[in-house]
């Protein structure tokens, strides 16, 4: 797996992961506006709605610690890079530098 791919992922992931907390939150704001309603039927409803986002807030809670995780990897990875080859960090460092600059100017 290519550098690029897994930065995409990454993002992919905090892009689903957004936007399993804003479900969620509308889910829990549908529950509510609707608790005063009765039957048989909507108790069923409620109950396994309820049910459905305990567990989407449990995955949620797993997606975020993976994140987190990968995300501390790669800072150390970077840190320990930086630490084990100084100049070519600072090289790479200046090459990106130029490369936006240059894709800035040409705007």
């Amino acid at each position: 797996m290519t550098e690029s791919t897994t930065a995409t992922e990454r993002v992919s992931r905090e892009k689903l992961v957004e936007d399993l907390k804003a479900v969620v939150n509308d889910a829990e704001a549908l529950l509510k506006a609707t608790a005063q309603q009765t039957g048989e039927k909507i108790a069923e409803v409620r109950a396994k709605a309820e049910q459905s986002l305990k567990t989407a807030k449990v995955r949620i809670a797993e997606e975020g610690k993976e994140i987190m995780e990968k995300a501390k990897s790669a800072a150390k990875s970077t840190d320990e890079f930086v630490h084990a080859h100084p100049w070519k960090a600072v090289g790479v460092g200046a090459l990106a530098g130029f490369l936006i600059g240059l894709l800035i100017s040409r705007r």
